[in-house]
Formats: C-alpha cells, sequence, structure tokens
C-alpha cells in the first residue's frame, strides 16, 4: 500500500507514550459492547510488533483471535511467542500484505478493526472502502493515535511555524494509494462512518513529552526536519538550524505536545455513551 515504512527501534521508542496516550474512555466503551456480543475476531491493519494488540487485548474478553497485517515481514516476525503472549488472546495470526489487498479482503470478516497511527497516511478513498466492508459486517473500529497536525512546545523558536507547516504539507504526499489526507483523517474518518449509521466519538489523545522521553523528542525533530528539507529545500538553511535548536532544547527541561486524536465506531445498534 505504502512507502512508508518504520523502524522496529522507532515503533519501541514510542509504544510506551502511544499506550499511555490513549484515550482510556473510548476503551472502556468498546469493551462493553465486546463483552455484551459474541465477538472475537480482531483485525489490527499495520500492527507493526503487536503494539496495539499489547495494549488492547487485555482490556476486552477472553478467546480473542488477532489478525495482524503489516507489509514489512521483519515487524511481523517481532510479533511472535512472548511478544503477543497477551492475556485474552487465544490466537494470533500473521498476514504479510498491503491495506488496500489484503487489509480490506479481511476487513469482512472481522468483528472489530483497529489500527494505531495510520489513518493519517491513507486516502479518503480506502477509509471509505474500510467503512463500507465495517458495515457490512457489523464490526466495530477503534482508530487511534491518529496525528491532528499540531505540535507545540511550552517555549517558542521562530522556526516552529515554517517546520510545522512543512510537515503538514508533506503529510499530505501520495504514500501509494494517492495523496494520504493527513491531519484530516480522524475527522474524515468520523464523517464516513456516521454516514453509514455508526456511532462515534473522537478524542484527543496527545503525546506529552519532556525531559523523561527525551529521546521520542529527539527522534521526533529529526523526522521533521527531514520532512520539512523534502518539502521546502529551498529553506534548508532555515529548517537545518531549527533542527539544531530544538535538538539541543531537548538535553534540558522542556515541554512538547503533539496532537493526536483517538475514534471509535460502534454499529448502530449501539451507543456510544
Amino acid at each position: 500500500m505504502s512507502d512508508e515504512t518504520f523502524t522496529s527501534d522507532w515503533l519501541a521508542l514510542r509504544e510506551p507514550v502511544d499506550h499511555r496516550s490513549r484515550d482510556a474512555d473510548l476503551v472502556a466503551s468498546l469493551a462493553k459492547w465486546w463483552r455484551s456480543f459474541p465477538s472475537y475476531r480482531v483485525l489490527d491493519l499495520g500492527s507493526g510488533t503487536g503494539s496495539n494488540l499489547r495494549y488492547l487485548a487485555p482490556r476486552l474478553g477472553e478467546q480473542q483471535e488477532w489478525t495482524l497485517v503489516d507489509r514489512d515481514g521483519a515487524l511481523l516476525d517481532r510479533a511472535r511467542g512472548a511478544a503477543v503472549s497477551v492475556a485474552g488472546v487465544a490466537r494470533v495470526e500473521r498476514v504479510l500484505g498491503e491495506l488496500d489487498q489484503e487489509g480490506l479482503r479481511l476487513a469482512p470478516s472481522a468483528d472489530l478493526v483497529t489500527a494505531s497511527a495510520l489513518l493519517d497516511l491513507v486516502t479518503g478513498e480506502w477509509i471509505e472502502r474500510l467503512v463500507g466492508a465495517c458495515r457490512a459486517a457489523g464490526s466495530a473500529a477503534l482508530f487511534t493515535l491518529t496525528w491532528d497536525g499540531t505540535m507545540r512546545w511550552d517555549e517558542a523558536d521562530p522556526g516552529d511555524a515554517l517546520v510545522a507547516d512543512a510537515v503538514r504539507s508533506h503529510q499530505l504526499r501520495d504514500k501509494g494509494l494517492g495523496p494520504a489526507l493527513g491531519p484530516e483523517a480522524g475527522p474524515a474518518a468520523e464523517r464516513l462512518f456516521v454516514a453509514a449509521g455508526y456511532d462515534t466519538v473522537i478524542r484527543p489523545s496527545p503525546w506529552r513529552l519532556g525531559p523523561e522521553t527525551a529521546s521520542l523528542a529527539r527522534a521526533l525533530v529529526d523526522g521533521w526536519g527531514a520532512a520539512a528539507l523534502e518539502q521546502c529545500p529551498n529553506r534548508a538553511t532555515s529548517i537545518r538550524a531549527w533542527t539544531e535548536r530544538r535538538r539541543a532544547s531537548t538535553a534540558s527541561d522542556f515541554a512538547l505536545e503533539v496532537g493526536h486524536v483517538d475514534l471509535l465506531a460502534l454499529p448502530p445498534r449501539w451507543e456510544v455513551p
């Protein structure tokens, strides 16, 4: 589906912050739905090494059967053994494939379709097709940690606006399916689920980073700087200077908030509190 790739080191670095940032109330509502319905099949799209399973499975019921779909075989290979031996999980299947092929093909057989840090990388047309598959199957959906386009530092830097604008524009590039939705993906997905008759809630799930997560913040700064350079090569001097200043700032006390949203969509006969 996408040329976008992520290293296992990056996924491991972000996993603790992902888990603490997710909206717990949405997960509680999903668990209530899960336990009142004979559900057990979960489809995790863009699963990586299984972080979504490790967070979500202990909060659902027993006898879950997970199917993990990712285009990176090396990441899927890490989703084995102790990495996915989680309470409630009876079986884990790993599928090497693309979101617009294997992902959409498997969606109609799932009771829950879920993904983390994914929607901002796909197109509106792909989400529309996925919503249709969920509606036909009567399945629930939980999409977490979709970037909303914001990055807020406690102390402003002259280059913040330049880099933020460049990164938001870069996020809209074609990731293999066509132009990505980027920061508009969360609200766009909610509108499509509402149009399909779903009960939905979308809530903020920001990363809040500080000195204890300086390694993650530096990785973000490097990634944002690289994306900004690709998007605005004519501003290379300013962008490189911003990257150096922001990397230096993470060596002392700092605060950075990176905005995300979580979206829960339950089938029409269920209501989200």
